[in-house]
């Protein structure tokens, strides 16, 4: 397609941009309606005592929905970022959800065996010891960056489980910078999606999350390549 010139130009590029953040969000969004549900649900009703039957769908929803459509979301911004050429969105999309689900769905398994004992150690330790409550919070906060990194290896490496969760805990704790990079820029766009403009969350909130974490990790990759092969 013929660029255009100018500002004309200039305003292309951006709505072209946001189009393809919001389709990506879009399935993505579509993809976990129903976590979404359960979520809300929790959210109106607070952490009663009939939280834990709220753990039975997001224990089925976790492995089976959210991991794999977030991997699928990764491995298609990883695209974007690589300069891969795409048929169109959804249908990288759908090709990397498909493609890899098997493998999404071990790991969606192994993630949430280790999000569970950590929520269970927190509200554990949260009520018996106000230290250790906190302890457990910063402990969560690694783990959701380690959660990222995950992702983002997932989607541009092809490694056993095993491989994928040793290399996504090096990569967090080995470089601080990357780290809080993508835990800050991950709680701000939280932030903002949830408390100040709520119509981030299905348009754009997540696909923005992914970039940014693949972005982050993707150089990070590439500057660690250039060491070892100097």
């Amino acid at each position: 397609m013929r660029e255009m010139p100018g500002l004309a130009g200039t305003l292309y590029v951006y709505a072209e941009w946001l189009m393809r953040f919001s389709a990506a969000n879009i399935l993505w969004f579509i993809a976990n309606l129903p976590l979404l549900f359960v979520l809300f649900s929790v959210y109106l009703n607070g952490f009663t005592e009939g939280f834990v039957w709220y753990l039975l769908p997001i224990a089925g929803l976790f492995p089976a929905v959210l991991v794999p459509s977030t991997i699928a979301l990764f491995a298609t911004l990883r695209e974007w970022i690589i300069q891969k050429d795409q048929p169109s969105i959804t249908k990288a999309y759908l090709f990397h959800a498909k493609a890899n689900y098997r493998k999404s769905l071990f790991s969606g398994i192994f993630l949430m065996g280790i999000w569970l004992v950590w929520l269970v150690d927190f509200y554990f330790f949260k009520a018996a010891n106000g230290f250790f409550g906190l302890l457990f919070a910063f402990i969560g906060l690694f783990l959701f960056v380690c959660t990222l990194n995950f992702f983002s290896l997932s989607a541009h490496f092809d490694m056993t489980q095993r491989s994928l969760m040793k290399n996504a805990f090096y990569v967090t704790i080995g470089n601080p910078l990357l780290s809080l990079f993508i835990l800050a820029s991950n709680l701000a766009i939280f932030y903002v999606s949830t408390a100040k403009l709520l119509f981030l969350l299905p348009l754009f909130a997540a696909s923005i999350s992914a970039y940014l974490s693949f972005l982050a990790f993707y150089r990070f990759a590439l500057k660690t390549k250039k060491k070892i092969t100097a």
